[in-house]
């Protein structure tokens, strides 16, 4: 079945001008409301942000570095996103989560675009409203992470590549490998190697090889070896083995053959995931599929559903067998979903909207009550605030207990992680080990003996530990949240 761009259901009440302007007003509502007051929290946000401010202040927009050493975590593109934010805006919360938050409109009108496209504008509409209310979708534009960015890329791809394969528009496929290149260059080869798996899959199914003539394959190999490719190359050239061990040996195959969170490892962890994820709407789905099996009338299985079923399914099944269960991996998924889901309930117009005038109250009162107080609460910015208050030239300052990159985000000052002598060889970064992420500077507690200008910012569980533990006289001189800071008197 092939693509009908014109196509248009009777039913339709909303002009396209009109729709796109209803998901503009509700992405930038819910997406950027009370992004300023939402702290940077520890550790996975704390890690973009202080990486992207270092690479502001030292100019290098090549070589990632954090606690001024190079960090070969991810790749480069969400932190050319945001330092670009925090050139314009300055380096603070409402700059962390700029980007986030446009890419979650971008992915909102993508989504509009492409179900138009496949159906009508209607069920384009339900399909951006119900991605856009679900949870997972309003926190992952409002936190600071690639996956929004990965969202958007590496779907764009699979949209360019079926509005390619479905219409006499072939130059949609070079679309296709634009951005499967910049989601290699937020996230990694996953980028393109995935969303090429499930145009495999939908190419085996449909066996209309003929297509391969149509697809662009040298000349679209080459915007994605280009686009994709370059960074990792000149990274290559400047930093060596080093860097391909690190982030292709322990940030992928590491975290694809071992798992990096054992307690995550379930085979219903993905399962629980879409429910929390697909919020409100997974538990609505069901009513629907209860009501189609009681007519006995089934949507038929064309192309363009076996093609969003395949998109999901892949994308589920690949991360199901990949070792290491992380809660966004699967993120990429919901696009198909929701618009499966809003052609599933596209005859029950108010009901829907019933559902989203709710979400955005509900995600309205979360933010206020809940997003804003939680990250107060788990980041170390007032912390931070005391120690540059208190702290004196040539003071040194550790971190006993968790250590929390966060106050060095806010503080703009080095901490150390405080550990015991014998300890610290054995926590640094080592080949093919969960201990690469360790970048941060080290002290051994033996080392403060002597040391008379000392700061410590102590959590509250490691308290008792550090009273203990560190030799000398120690003032409370400071409480905020769960951390504790003392001076050595």
């Amino acid at each position: 079945m092939r693509l009908d761009s014109d196509q248009a259901g009777g039913t339709e009440n909303l002009s396209t001008k009109k729709h796109l302007s209803i998901i503009l007003v509700l992405g930038i509502y819910l997406f950027f409301l009370g992004n300023q007051g939402i702290f940077i929290t520890d550790p996975v946000e704390s890690n973009y942000a202080l990486t992207a401010s270092e690479m502001v202040q030292s100019g290098n927009y090549i070589s990632p570095q954090i606690y001024g050493t190079y960090w070969y975590d991810k790749p480069i593109f969400f932190y050319w996103q945001l330092a670009s934010a925090f050139q314009i805006f300055g380096t603070n919360e409402f700059a962390a989560r700029f980007w986030p938050a446009v890419m979650g409109i971008l992915g909102l009108l993508m989504t509009y675009v492409f179900t138009r496209k496949l159906y009508d504008a209607k069920i384009g509409l339900f399909a951006a409203l119900i991605l856009g209310t679900s949870f997972e979708y309003w926190l992952i534009s409002k936190t600071v992470i690639t996956d929004m960015s990965l969202f958007v890329f590496f779907n764009a791809a699979l949209v360019c590549f079926y509005l390619g394969y479905g219409s006499e528009k072939k130059q949609y496929y070079y679309g296709a490998y634009l951005f499967a290149g910049l989601a290699t260059l937020t996230k990694g080869p996953i980028g393109f190697l995935l969303p090429g798996l499930i145009i495999v899959f939908f190419m085996l199914w449909r066996r209309n090889f003929a297509e391969l003539k149509h697809m662009k394959l040298l000349s679209g190999s080459l915007i994605l070896v280009l686009v994709g490719g370059s960074w990792y190359y000149i990274m290559y050239t400047i930093h060596g083995t080093i860097f391909l061990e690190t982030f292709l040996g322990i940030h992928n195959f590491l975290r694809a053959t071992v798992s990096e969170h054992p307690k995550d490892n379930v085979w219903y962890f993905y399962i629980v995931m879409f429910f929390i994820g697909f919020f409100p709407w997974a538990f609505i789905m069901p009513m629907a599929l209860k009501k189609i099996w009681t007519q006995k009338k089934w949507p038929e299985l064309d192309e363009k559903t076996g093609f969003l079923l395949i998109w999901l399914f892949v994308v589920f099944a690949f991360y199901q067998i990949v070792a290491t269960k992380y809660t966004t991996y699967t993120f990429p998924y919901l696009l198909p979903i929701a618009i499966l889901a809003a052609r599933f309930l596209a005859e029950r117009c108010k009901f829907i909207m019933k559902i989203v005038a709710f979400n955005v109250v509900f995600y309205t009162v979360l933010t206020f009550w809940v997003a804003i107080p939680y990250c107060q609460q788990f980041s170390a910015k007032t912390a931070a605030v005391i120690v540059a208050s208190a702290k004196e030239p040539d003071m040194i300052v550790g971190s006993y207990g968790d250590y929390h990159t966060s106050a060095v985000f806010y503080g703009q000052t080095q901490i150390y992680r405080m550990e015991k002598a014998k300890n610290i060889n054995t926590m640094l970064p080592k080949a093919m080990s969960w201990s690469s992420k360790n970048v941060m500077p080290f002290l051994a507690e033996e080392n403060l003996a002597d040391k008379k200008n000392v700061l410590m910012l102590v959590d509250d569980d490691s308290v008792d530990r550090f009273k203990k533990d560190m030799a000398g006289n120690w003032l409370l001189i400071g409480q905020a949240n769960q951390e504790f800071l003392f001076r050595k008197q």
